[in-house]
């Protein structure tokens, strides 16, 4: 039995849940997110909990179990306290800006480059160099994020470019020939 599927999840005062065949429906104080789960998995309400099952122990269906309760368990959070990535940029020179909702990088590039987010998900700069990203929608902010961090990862040798805050960019040494040649 999987021990992620198995476990119950709390819902919490605001939320509600709506469950129609294998579609949920998730509604909480910061929107509603929907969602069809695969064939097999059926999802059932106890009160305050929800509990995510499987119909047999095929190995298709072991394998979904632990993924469809962990997707249940981010709609049910997303809803009521939201999430968030927070990204930093690092470089002489790199900004960042908020541009009529679209978010717009200076990182080196020939051009700005612009990002624009999917609907539900907002992006906050503080500072010109530490960018937000939060929206109910786990999946989304993570992607978004991944995007954002994708257009000038960080330089292994002078550690310049996006990285997710607290993210360790491990230095490598430079060269090392020149130093004794006259």
């Amino acid at each position: 039995m999987s021990r992620i599927g198995k476990r119950p999840i709390n819902l919490p005062n605001k939320v509600t849940v709506a469950i129609e065949d294998q579609k949920i429906a998730v509604k909480g104080p910061k929107g509603e997110l929907s969602r069809v789960l695969p064939q097999g998995i059926i999802v059932q309400q106890e009160g305050e909990t929800l509990n995510v099952l499987r119909e047999n122990e095929s190995r298709v269906l072991r394998q979904l179990h632990g993924l469809s309760r962990t997707l249940v368990a981010n709609m049910v959070e997303g809803v009521s306290n939201g999430f968030q990535r927070r990204l930093e940029i690092q470089g002489v020179g790199y900004r960042a800006r908020v541009d009529a909702g679209n978010l717009v990088l200076v990182v080196g590039y020939s051009h700005e480059v612009k990002i624009e987010p999917p609907p539900g998900i907002q992006m906050a700069v503080e500072g010109n160099v530490n960018v937000t990203v939060s929206g109910i929608d786990k999946e989304q902010v993570g992607n978004l994020a991944a995007r954002i961090r994708a257009v000038r990862p960080p330089e292994v040798y002078k550690g310049k470019g996006i990285r997710y805050a607290g993210e360790v960019v491990r230095r490598k040494a430079g060269k090392a020939g020149k130093a004794g040649k006259k």
